[in-house]
């Protein structure tokens, strides 16, 4: 049975950064297509930033250009690096694994950021 664990989450202040990790056990990341989501209070998930099996990165618009999702295989690991962070960025972060009949998520990070 695949399990993702997410780290890295906390508490930064506006304009600062936090590199949210998830690893996987029992699965491969680069098997499937991996992304990380997010949802806040009173809003509906959201996707953040994805990375195809080939490697191909998406990105929502409001966090283009701030952070950046990469997988280290030898690892069995994805990230989440995120800069210059804003307080509209705090919620719940969740890493995803997605095969062609089934996917995985990971419990949640909780990131906040103070203004």
């Amino acid at each position: 049975q695949g399990q993702l664990v997410e780290s890295g989450g906390g508490l930064v202040q506006a304009g600062g950064f936090l590199r949210l990790s998830c690893a996987a056990s029992g699965i491969t990341f680069s098997n499937g297509d991996n992304g990380w989501y997010r949802q806040a209070p009173g809003k509906q998930r959201e996707l953040v930033a994805h990375i195809s099996v080939d490697g191909t990165t998406t990105y929502a618009d409001s966090v283009t250009g701030r952070f950046t999702i990469s997988r280290d295989k030898a690892k069995n690991t994805v990230y989440l690096q995120m800069n210059s962070l804003k307080p509209e960025d705090t919620a719940v972060y969740y890493c995803t694994v997605k095969f062609l009949l089934e996917e995985y998520w990971g419990q949640g990070t909780q990131v906040t950021v103070s203004s």
